[in-house]
């Protein structure tokens, strides 16, 4: 990965303002940052609630980890700097997809505190959302959706995040979801209250045409 840094560059702002898009789309562009261990139900979450408001008539868009990880992310590894350029990149990728307008759901460990500001600071003031994603480590490993914790217990991958590896919980998230208590349902309505709360999701809605 190349260390040098792009110079000569200008900021070119374009003929429609982000509030152009939000009055096309009847929302508010916005990051929801899903972050927890491995097994707490992040993805889970994040594609249920794009599939409710999709339903709704939300325009919204999931940037999971690992399908990040198999593109745009796909030289990195799982160093602390690896982890790092992992959360920037897509905290900036994130911070593009709301100022599009879009309802942008965020499902990433994130283990370190410093690199989820530095996500919020890039999608702006009231446009970030942190929902912590929680679940204690034995009901993770005993989900284990992936095998990843049996593998990590074996040896078999070194600096997994919770075992061998670093979390910093958040200390002042937006939404807490304990997942080991409340049923996907109960948070996904939790998500889509919060959302509404801020006036995230403006007035647009489909019209129900069920017979």
């Amino acid at each position: 990965m190349s260390s040098a840094k792009a110079t000569h560059i200008t900021w070119h702002d374009g003929q429609v303002s982000p509030a152009d898009r939000e009055a096309l789309l009847g929302q508010r562009g916005c990051v929801v940052w899903l972050t927890g261990l491995s097994g707490s139900g992040k993805s889970t979450l994040a594609h249920a609630l794009e599939h409710r408001l999709i339903q709704l008539g939300h325009p919204t868009y999931v940037l999971d980890g690992d399908n990040v990880r198999h593109g745009l992310n796909g030289d990195l590894g799982f160093s602390p700097a690896d982890r790092e350029e992992n959360i920037r990149r897509i905290g900036q990728v994130a911070a593009l997809f709301a100022d599009a307008g879009l309802i942008t759901l965020v499902a990433f460990i994130s283990p370190y505190r410093a690199g989820r500001d530095a996500a919020r600071q890039a999608a702006g003031e009231g446009r970030f959302l942190e929902v912590y994603v929680e679940a204690p480590l034995d009901a993770c490993r005993q989900r284990d959706p992936k095998g990843l914790y049996r593998q990590a217990d074996a040896g078999e991958i070194r600096g997994f995040t919770g075992i061998d590896a670093p979390y910093e919980p958040p200390l002042h998230p937006e939404l807490t979801l304990r997942t080991d208590r409340l049923d996907p349902a109960a948070c996904v309505e939790s998500l889509e209250n919060t959302l509404r709360a801020r006036g995230l999701l403006g007035s647009r809605a489909v019209e129900d045409t069920t017979p």
